[in-house]
């Protein structure tokens, strides 16, 4: 093989260089970075509950509190010692998953918070399901009609679905569905466990009016990077040889053009997660925005604390499966996380995965051609 490539091959090499130069962060450095992103969260949190003006025995005892009840409860709950020890030992605990008590309940954070918990995961996971069934239809239909009437209708209606806020969509849905139709119930929880098909039934409406956005801005990715890639080199030889449409476009092209709406479907649970406070009180969900709120209002703050890092925890393991999706999807990212470095030059080829395996049989089938 000649040293100096040629100039189609040169360009090839190129593009498919900067499309390593692209690829995910290894994951090594992604967890080093969610870890002290949940470092820094953790101080915030325990910062805005440090600097609050609440006190456990003016919460509970009310305007009766002697300064014996208030050096008691705050000995109790720990609050006469420095903010640096009480800290190191509230992080300590919870990372054992003890969040301590409720200032006016009693009752363990972590009980709280793992009876509401379930809810918001459970339509959070319908709602990204959804999100990826109807995104993922709707941009592989609008890249495959490039430019036809069913690509302008799906961008019309992804652009006006990302206008709209949640609790607009919800509102609507609601009456239309549940109002008009009666189709679904219009608000309630029932557990998966106890009934999966009621489950089913009370958890459709609120996660459908969750995932619309995120469905949007998956089509609109999708759409977008798919056109991209059947118009690459690669899908063109490989329909020179003789492949259908479908191994193109399943085999080789999606996955090239997936990591666009992968990265939204990461940025999308914060958002599930925000929208959730305003979709439980519409949907009458005991979840932990609910409880969030109940416990702002009564000035609890060990269940304002432990709701917040408990959710940061989420979102952060959210977005590490997310870069370990990307990673998996992006062979070049696996080669670069080597010790041997990134693949560069003629070696970029061999580096970009299956797409690449195919960019010397279409040369050569160019080549025969000729």
């Amino acid at each position: 093989m000649s040293a100096v490539l040629s100039p189609p091959r040169a360009r090839r090499a190129g593009l498919l260089a900067r499309r390593a130069a692209r690829a995910p962060r290894p994951l090594g450095r992604v967890l080093t970075g969610a870890a002290t992103v949940f470092l820094l969260s953790s101080v915030l949190t325990f910062g805005l509950g440090a600097v609050s003006d609440a006190n456990p025995a003016a919460a509970v005892l009310g305007e009766t509190a002697t300064p014996a009840d208030i050096a008691r409860l705050d000995h109790q709950f720990g609050l006469d010692r420095p903010l640096p020890v009480q800290y190191g030992s509230w992080l300590l605990h919870a990372l054992g998953g003890d969040l301590g008590v409720s200032w006016f309940t009693t009752v363990p954070v972590a009980d709280s918070i793992a009876a509401a918990l379930p809810v918001d995961l459970s339509i959070a996971g319908l709602a990204l399901l959804l999100a990826v069934l109807l995104g993922g239809a709707a941009g592989v239909s609008a890249a495959l009609s490039n430019g036809g009437r069913l690509d302008r209708a799906v961008t019309a209606v992804c652009t006006l679905l990302g206008t709209l806020p949640a609790f607009v969509i919800a509102i609507g849905l609601i009456t239309l569905v549940a109002v008009q139709f009666r189709l679904l119930p219009s608000g309630g929880y029932v557990p998966f466990s106890q009934n999966p098909g009621e489950w089913l039934r009370f958890a459709l409406l609120p996660a459908l009016a969750l995932s619309l956005d995120a469905a949007a801005g998956i089509a609109r990715q999708l759409r977008t990077s798919l056109v991209a890639e059947l118009r690459e080199n690669y899908a063109t030889g490989a329909l020179m040889r003789g492949l259908s449409w479908r191994r193109v476009l399943f085999g080789h092209a999606l996955r090239n053009a997936a990591g666009p709406a992968v990265t939204v479907l990461g940025m999308s649970v914060p958002v599930l997660i925000g929208g959730a406070v305003v979709t439980e009180r519409i949907f009458n969900l005991p979840g932990i925005a609910q409880l969030s709120l109940r416990a702002a209002e009564q000035h609890d703050v060990p269940v304002i604390q432990g709701t917040l890092l408990v959710t940061v925890a989420v979102v952060l393991a959210a977005n590490l499966a997310v870069d370990a999706l990307l990673f998996a999807l992006n062979p070049a990212a696996r080669r670069r996380a080597r010790p041997a470095g990134a693949a560069t030059g003629a070696k970029a080829v061999h580096a970009a995965g299956p797409a690449a395996d195919l960019v010397p049989s279409a040369t050569a089938a160019s080549g025969g051609a000729r």
